[in-house]
């Protein structure tokens, strides 16, 4: 029977057209049975949407700027080739996303390699293939250097990756005095290397400390060049924000939910959460750190840029997600509970990467029902996986769904594509990892679908 107990706190996540015709289309339960396990569906498209508006925004602002897509964000291959067709690049930070790229239609000259402390192979393979790397350490910057001098590689081209002053005990970058002694170095180089600039990246997404930032290493570039560097570039890493959810049902949820919403009593602070709304996101956030003023600086970021004559790198992994993939699981059991009911469904958490931060992914899934003109009602539910973990949960929370689930049902967890679905993924209990079907061109009555061509 349903449950009508206090309402429980809900996070509906922001509509999407395109997602909402895959779920109304009766696609997915075909795909279930094909699969008889969990999977993900890709939208492409909403990738390209997302690409198309950070290119507006560098527009609009008047700034020369080249965006990246940060592949740790997601393995699917079909980013790449969107990226690859689109004229953007790829962030990768070893030598399979490298290869992986490349396979996939990246120029070398448009990959851009991260990270500490890099494999010497995935060094040799960036400076073989022309990406731009952010050198960490000076150790790494002395072995790229020591390389060229060897006659077996190009130029290297690198930018030189600061520890930013607000995030001190950061393990990555340089700082002020590493970053003097790389410079030296680099000079010293000659056309062993060729310095094209600098990058950072920061933890959150506040855009006050990485305007200021930003405009520091516009000034560094400049001085850099008077030491005849070419110092023409920053990267300001990843960093723009989104938004899953409106701002009322946000701050609603924040202020009602309690242990007593949880499974067996979980506690969740509002620290444990990611941001699931910001009220710049993605394009428009990128806007709003163009046009946000640097402490000390009447003008705004992107003059300050165009009049250093610096071309802006953007590494964003999450915000060219946005809508851009879902996660669908079946149920395979439910149990009756004091007041709610415990779902399991064929999959696991490591499919829902927040889980695994001690933290929750909390846009509300949705029910599909076998039955959809079934009664309605109140029926809250927990969704546990399949596995023999008690602390495996895939929601804690009690959603409070409007169908009774039932052995059969789908639950679609909306816009998993940024950093979700397969960050953690592992064959756990020898389960096969979730596949990921490409779903194309989703304004058809019936849309097209393929298996992602991932090679890794």
């Amino acid at each position: 029977m349903a449950v009508t107990s206090s309402p429980l706190p809900t996070l509906p996540a922001v509509p999407d057209p395109a997602t909402e015709r895959i779920l109304a289309g009766g696609l997915l339960p075909e795909l279930a049975y094909a699969f008889g396990g969990p999977f993900h569906f890709l939208l492409p498209e909403a990738f390209d949407a997302n690409l198309r508006a950070m290119r507006d925004a560098l527009d609009a602002a008047g700034v020369d700027g080249f965006v990246y897509f940060a592949k740790k964000a997601n393995k699917a291959a079909v980013f790449v080739e969107r990226a690859a067709a689109g004229g953007a690049g790829v962030d990768v930070a070893s030598a399979p996303e490298l290869r992986e790229a490349l396979g996939h239609g990246v120029r070398g000259e448009h990959l851009a390699v991260t990270g500490p402390a890099k494999d010497p192979a995935l060094l040799h393979l960036a400076v073989q293939h022309g990406a731009l790397i952010a050198v960490d350490s000076l150790d790494e910057l002395d072995s790229l250097v020591a390389a060229a001098l060897t006659g077996r590689a190009r130029p290297a081209r690198v930018l030189l990756r600061c520890l930013p002053g607000t995030q001190p005990h950061s393990r990555f970058g340089l700082d002020e005095h590493e970053l003097d002694t790389a410079l030296e170095r680099c000079v010293r180089a000659g056309d062993s290397v060729r310095m094209e600039g600098f990058a950072f990246h920061l933890s959150g997404y506040a855009l006050q400390p990485r305007a200021d930032l930003a405009a520091r290493l516009a000034e560094l570039c400049l001085k850099a060049r008077v030491q005849g560097l070419e110092a023409s570039r920053i990267s300001i890493g990843g960093g723009l924000p989104v938004s899953y959810t409106d701002a009322d049902s946000w701050h609603t949820f924040l202020a009602g939910h309690h242990s007593r919403h949880y499974h067996a009593g979980k506690a969740f602070s509002t620290g444990d959460f990611y941001p699931y709304h910001s009220p710049v996101a993605g394009a428009a956030a990128l806007a709003a750190l163009l046009a946000t003023r640097p402490a000390g600086r009447g003008e705004p970021l992107s003059e300050i840029l165009r009049d250093a004559g610096v071309l802006l790198l953007l590494e964003p992994g999450r915000a060219l997600l946005h809508q851009a993939g879902a996660t669908v699981f079946r149920i395979q059991g439910v149990k009756e509970r004091a007041g709610y009911r415990l779902l399991t469904v064929d999959g696991t958490s490591l499919s829902l990467s927040e889980q695994w931060f001690n933290s929750e992914y909390l846009p509300d899934p949705v029910l599909l029902p076998q039955e959809p003109d079934g009664p309605q009602g109140s029926y809250p539910a927990s969704v546990g996986a399949a596995t023999c973990l008690e602390s495996d949960m895939l929601t804690w929370r009690k959603v409070d769904f409007r169908h009774r689930p039932r052995t059969g049902d789908l639950l679609v967890y909306p816009n998993t594509a940024g950093y979700q679905m397969d960050s953690n993924e592992s064959p756990f209990h020898d389960l096969p990892l979730p596949p990921k079907v490409v779903v194309d061109r989703t304004d058809r009555p019936r849309p097209r679908w393929r298996l992602d061509r991932h090679f890794s």
